[in-house]
């Protein structure tokens, strides 16, 4: 059900790939509550993706824009201007990659140039997503402005390697842009801390079905969907929320709250089952 939440906004979307994407999801929900938006990636990303499709979808436009250029980007919001008629009210920031990640390096024998890619790519281009709009004064007062971030960057999880960096930089950039842009211009900046959600990004990580497995067990509510993040993100876009900022916020069935649940342990106590029946003499099969 739709309930207009979005009608009149403009914004820009950024990262969608495919129908897994959470910034798909939202695309999808941002339409369906009555905004126009721009929709950008990286042109590799598009090719390899399915983006027209959901610009045909959406009745969107799309922009190709690599995150981490300051020229793609100036590009991207002055054509975004243009195509709206002046400043927008909502961007997404739902881009992540990780080189190591993708060769498989362990984070304490990282490629530093990898490292620093990480940064640039899933994190500093939020800072510069923001500087550029903030030149152009693209964004309406009591707009708002998200990415999608993870609970690594609060605690350790087997894996996720140099991404938790780069969740916790991002995080960082939302508290500090967050109070120059609130102050300035009543402009609203959040992240996400999302569930482990199964993207074509997410897959990537090592172990990532036993993260989302152990995750699922341990939330009281269960892990969130890639629907149910989008509807989140659309009620940050929304003038319900125009007094929140500057917060990282929880959306993972209560995952963050907890230490072990019912169904975690009883899964553990059966690995300890399994290791005393590895353990037993073999049982002759003569008496």
């Amino acid at each position: 059900m739709a309930y207009n939440l979005l009608k009149g906004k403009k914004g820009i979307i950024f990262g969608a790939l495919n129908d897994q994407s959470i910034a798909w999801k939202v695309a999808l929900k941002a339409y369906e509550e009555g905004a126009e938006f721009v929709l950008t990636n990286t042109p590799v990303a598009m090719r390899m993706g399915e983006l027209d499709e959901l610009a045909k979808a959406t009745n969107s436009k799309v922009i190709p824009a690599d995150a981490t250029s300051f020229e793609d980007l100036e590009n991207l919001v002055t054509q975004s201007m243009e195509i709206f008629g002046g400043k927008f009210d909502f961007i997404l920031h739902s881009i992540g990659m990780s080189p190591n990640v993708r060769k498989g390096l362990s984070y304490d024998n990282l490629s530093y140039p990898n490292f620093q890619k990480t940064l640039d790519i899933s994190a500093i281009s939020f800072h510069k997503v923001m500087q550029v709009a903030r030149k152009h004064d693209a964004i309406n007062c009591w707009g708002s402005v998200l990415a999608l971030s993870y609970v690594a960057a609060q605690r350790t999880l087997y894996g996720y390697n140099d991404m938790a960096d780069a969740k916790a930089l991002l995080e960082s950039i939302a508290r500090s842009f967050g109070y120059i842009y609130g102050r300035d211009k009543k402009v609203r900046v959040n992240t996400i801390s999302q569930s482990p959600t199964v993207t074509t990004a997410g897959s990537g990580i090592r172990g990532f079905d036993n993260l989302v497995d152990f995750s699922e067990r341990t939330s009281p509510l269960g892990n969130a969907s890639a629907d149910e993040c989008a509807d989140y993100c659309i009620t940050l876009f929304s003038d319900l929320t125009k007094k929140v900022t500057m917060q990282n916020l929880f959306h993972d069935g209560g995952f963050s709250s907890m230490g072990m649940s019912y169904r975690a342990m009883t899964q553990y106590n059966k690995s300890f089952e399994c290791d005393a029946l590895d353990d037993e003499e073999e049982i002759p099969t003569e008496w």
